[in-house]
């Protein structure tokens, strides 16, 4: 079993998708679901909404992560569904609970642990091991955070890791629950087969025109021609939006002097620092020898400013930054937990270093590393930005102004599409082969959509081939069409699909009798207990790939050994029928120790991950969380 998952990469990737979407398994969404409407948000949690836009932004980067995951084997199918969605609601919904705990139990995870966990981060080390804070700062500024932002980010994850990992470390399982299981996956089976292939049945198999004829009668959707549409169409989304708007220098121009402040680069410094403890209100004595050590030091880093950082990693006691050389980082104002530090960095130079600085923790020397002056954008370098922006602002607007005008004129002369598509500048297009369900034949089509389909097969649409209404099929993307032409379902002639069914009787008629066959082998093995007729012996096991079909050996590990020879018969579907002889069940004389070791780990995550489910589910009841949207919204069933 375990062997499986490694095996089907592709298959587990698509239940886990599925199933395990959010980052904890969250199902039964009943015991927190409102019956009330949306007006609160889509859902509440310790008193504080989940909006509409958190819950599709939320969607939007599961799948934009995913995309990244899976690249060419990314579907964005997977994510569209009812389920998908919940699942990533029920996600949010976990995540604010186990949120409301953290800040109710007010774990916390202090400067020097953050410190020592972002540089343990392999991403941010050099080939020689050392901190590459180029990198840092470049995988900081392509997630769209500052410095700041991700050790906040950084700070928050670990809290809630020091919450949730509790639990799911300190899970396990029984030795003898593991032992047990590993001997189940480590067992092995001799078994003997004899095979009835299809294929040695074909020639007894006589087929009358009475047998096709009834085939055809009692199968007749195999043979169904659907129902199709010849439709014209016409699309309204962003493009045809944006040929209608225009942004002038005079209000760039105006947008600029009103936001000089966004774009201003505040000034930036980094330093790096030594520190010998000294907490505040320590002894006399035990002060004036950690002043004496600092002096000490701090006359050598005058002697020797270039080996401030060779220094700082041979004497500094601050556990977070003296193994990066003293490297503190960008310092921004207000933000630095010691005030006297962040005053003197922005006292010094560039390059300059402090005498002794006094803090809480002690005594500092500081470096000032690099100092980047502040930068002011001009207007011509931020006019790119600023007409985007109001681009978008003004497309915003003027989209909800021309999809009522859009909705409107093909309601209001239904019976073209001409009017709109010359009032807004749209090109009617045509399509052929439109059927009740989505034709795989149409690919991503707009009009190739569940809802335009219900529309254009609607009776107005089809009946009086008025225009259907305007139907929103994506984001900002809506589409009307009318019927052009239709085809009423038909069934295709017995004439034309003889030959397929002549081909399906008698392969049925065959695979009848090679069952039979096999079944009549099956109970004479079981009277007699003895191995004729069947082949050499083959070990089958859960371990290694089957020396047999598939479906045969899931058989033969699930039979009942209990009695020796032991018999099995299996239908192997488009084969024929086998007839399997277990004669003997062992265990390997040498099992695999390491992968033992390892499938005893993923039971005790298995277990972990079950009472973090329990864990969590109590927070979303402390939390009172709550679904607030309607069954309908939500595109799921409710319990009742």
């Amino acid at each position: 079993m375990f062997e499986f998952i490694r095996t089907h990469q592709r298959v587990m990737q698509i239940l886990l998708l599925l199933l395990i979407l959010p980052s904890f398994v969250l199902v039964g969404v009943s015991s927190y679901q409102d019956r009330g409407g949306s007006s609160d948000g889509v859902a509440t949690v310790d008193g504080k909404k989940i909006t509409q836009q958190e819950w599709e932004n939320a969607q939007r980067r599961q799948i934009d992560q995913a995309r990244q995951m899976m690249g060419a084997q990314f579907d964005q199918k997977l994510f569209d569904t009812p389920e998908a969605k919940q699942a990533i609601l029920d996600n949010l919904v976990a995540e604010r609970a186990i949120n409301a705990e953290v800040a109710r139990s007010n774990l916390t995870v202090s400067d020097a642990v953050l410190v020592k966990a972002i540089s343990d981060i392999q991403q941010f080390r050099k080939p020689d091991g050392s901190f590459d804070k180029e990198g840092y700062y470049a995988a900081i500024a392509a997630q769209g955070m500052n410095e700041q932002q991700f050790n906040a980010r950084m700070r928050h994850d670990m809290a809630v890791q020091q919450l949730v990992g509790s639990i799911q470390q300190t899970a396990f399982a029984p030795r003898t629950v593991s032992n047990r299981l590993s001997d189940i996956n480590d067992q092995e089976r001799e078994v003997q087969e004899q095979l009835f292939p299809v294929a040695n049945f074909v020639g007894q198999v006589k087929v009358t025109d009475d047998m096709l004829k009834a085939f055809y009668d009692k199968n007749a959707t195999l043979f169904q021609v659907p129902e199709t549409v010849k439709a014209e169409y016409v699309v309204f989304n962003a493009d045809a939006v944006e040929k209608s708007v225009t942004v002038s220098d005079a209000e760039i121009a105006d947008a600029y002097n009103k936001n000089k402040a966004r774009f201003t680069t505040a000034e930036k410094r980094s330093a790096s620092h030594i520190l010998i403890n000294a907490p505040a209100g320590a002894k006399p004595a035990d002060d004036a020898a950690a002043k004496a050590k600092a002096q000490a030091i701090l006359d050598e880093v005058r002697k020797n400013p270039a080996d401030f950082a060779k220094i700082a990693k041979a004497q500094s006691q601050d556990p977070g930054s003296a193994e990066l050389g003293g490297d503190l980082g960008n310092i921004e104002r207000g933000v630095f937990p010691a005030k006297q530090v962040e005053d003197t960095i922005y006292s010094l130079k560039d390059g300059e270093i402090s005498g002794l600085v006094r803090s809480d923790f002690g005594y500092h020397i500081i470096k000032l590393t690099k100092l980047t002056p502040a930068t002011q954008k001009s207007l011509e370098d931020a006019k790119p930005e600023i007409a985007a922006e109001l681009k978008k602002t003004k497309m915003s607007s003027k989209y909800s102004e021309l999809a009522e005008t859009f909705s409107n004129t093909v309601y209001e002369q239904a019976d073209s599409l001409k009017p709109v598509a010359d009032k807004l500048g749209l090109t009617i297009q045509t399509v052929d082969g439109l059927t009740r369900t989505p034709n795989p034949a149409l690919g991503t089509s707009p009009v190739n959509n569940d809802k335009f389909l219900k529309a254009i097969f609607s009776s107005d649409a089809l009946t009086n081939k008025r225009n259907t209404e305007a139907v929103e099929v994506a984001p900002s993307t809506l589409v009307a069409g009318r019927v052009v032409a239709s085809k009423p379902a038909s069934k295709r002639p017995f004439a034309e699909v003889e030959g397929i069914i002549r081909q399906r009787v008698t392969q049925e008629e065959a695979t009848r009798l090679a069952r039979q066959a096999g079944e009549a082998k099956l109970a004479a093995a079981k009277a007699s207990g003895d191995a004729s007729g069947f082949g050499d012996v083959k070990v089958v096991s859960r371990t290694k790939e089957p020396t047999i079909n598939q479906t045969a050996a899931l058989a033969v590990l699930k039979a009942d050994t209990s009695k020796l020879p032991a018999y099995v018969g299996v239908e192997l579907p488009g084969q024929g029928y086998g007839v399997y002889r277990i004669a003997k069940v062992s265990q390997p004389a040498q099992p695999d120790t390491a992968r033992r070791q390892q499938e005893a780990e993923q039971i005790a995550n298995a277990v972990g991950g079950g009472e973090t489910y329990g864990f969590v589910e109590a927070l979303k009841h402390k939390a009172k969380a709550k679904i607030n949207v309607k069954s309908a919204d939500l595109g799921v069933k409710q319990d009742q």
